[in-house]
């Protein structure tokens, strides 16, 4: 509070206008210090809102992921079985053969 600190400098014996300068110029480093150090509660908002956005995007590709994991699978799946099919049918072949 500007007039209890002028209050002050005034009981301690400041001129009236010097305390008033001092009060003033003390407030206005104040003023831009805090704007360009201290986070508002929008820049707090913002910034949630932009991680909130990020987690969304984060979230999606994952789950693409997923789904690409899972065709991967089933591909990988059906290559081993048609591997082992092949190899089956090679097995059987030679075995008849050597009969």
């Amino acid at each position: 509070d500007a007039l209890k600190f002028v209050e002050r400098l005034t009981a301690a014996g400041i001129p009236d206008a010097q305390a008033k300068a001092e009060a003033s110029a003390l407030r206005d480093v104040l003023v831009e210090s805090l704007d360009t150090t201290i986070a508002t509660k929008a820049d707090v908002r913002e910034l949630k809102s932009e991680l909130k956005a990020d987690i969304t995007r984060l979230e999606n590709r994952i789950d693409l992921m997923h789904k690409d994991i899972q065709a991967m699978e089933l591909r990988l799946t059906m290559k081993l079985g048609s591997l082992i099919a092949a190899a089956v049918g090679i097995l059987i072949a030679v075995l008849r053969v050597a009969h």
